[in-house]
């Protein structure tokens, strides 16, 4: 019996299951980012956590990857991008470090990692400052000037009945003195503490609200409604003069008193 040889060697046959994913891979020679399974499968990182982190690790140095930029380029909003970004920082994916800038001004630098380190610390680095420069003093909110007047009282209440609408929205003492300016503001502009209530406490995110006294004063301000100038209609036109019988002809003109009219008091302009 002869023996039987092979020109080629027979190609293992692949095994796919029908139930996990296939993968269709090809080769980038431009235009790409190296992202490590440590982030790409984190057990810890939310979905959207691990997509912002993918999405900042591939822009350039220098490009702004702050909460309302971020929020301007895709859909989750301001509080999830916040919420994602709290998460990278905690797992040593990125660090926001708060600096003072010669002029006063606080900025925030952001330091992204492709691979995880500690978490940084976030304290306020001051940059060095001339001899015998004052230090500059953030600005501090107003106080109320009367916070026993009405007013105040009523936008007190407001922001104290909130969490009724929605358990989230509870307040703390400090936050509530904080925050009635700006309710009271609301007030003076014609709207209703109903009203007030109902346009904070609408639409709350589906994630929960982690900071109920930011989240406030942020509607507050984006929400304010326009000043309301009062409506003055226009003056009705003045009432002519009266009808009145010249005393010179009889005739009729229009005159506030009695008296002759033009011709008979110019009797010249008749005569020409």
């Amino acid at each position: 019996m002869t023996e039987k040889h092979l020109s080629a060697h027979a190609r293992p046959r692949s095994v796919r299951s029908h139930l996990g994913v296939a993968h269709v891979e090809a080769r980038h020679d431009e235009e790409f980012t190296v992202v490590g399974n440590h982030l790409a499968q984190h057990p810890d990182l939310s979905l959207t956590a691990i997509g912002l982190a993918t999405h900042i690790q591939s822009l350039p140095d220098g490009a702004l990857v702050g909460i309302k930029v971020l929020a301007a380029k895709f859909p989750e909003g301001e509080t999830r991008i916040a919420s994602a970004l709290r998460e990278l920082e905690k797992h040593g994916y990125l660090s926001r470090t708060k600096e003072r800038l010669p002029s006063g001004r606080i900025i925030t630098r952001t330091t992204s990692y492709n691979k995880p380190r500690k978490h940084a610390s976030r304290a306020i680095a001051p940059a060095p400052r001339p001899a015998q420069t004052p230090d500059p003093k953030e600005p501090e909110h107003p106080a109320p000037p009367a916070p026993d007047l009405p007013a105040h009282r009523t936008a007190r209440a407001v922001l104290a009945g909130l969490h009724a609408r929605d358990p989230r929205l509870h307040l703390a003492e400090r936050d509530l003195r904080r925050l009635i300016p700006a309710v009271v503001t609301w007030l003076e502009r014609g709207v209703t503490p109903d009203d007030v209530q109902r346009t904070l406490a609408a639409g709350l995110p589906r994630e929960g609200v982690r900071h109920p006294a930011g989240f406030l004063a942020h509607r507050l301000t984006a929400l304010l409604p326009p000043a309301v100038t009062p409506f003055e209609p226009d003056r009705p036109p003045a009432h002519p003069a009266p009808l009145q019988t010249c005393d010179g002809c009889d005739r009729a003109f229009r005159s506030p008193t009695p008296g002759r009219c033009r011709d008979c008091r110019h009797p010249a302009r008749e005569a020409a």
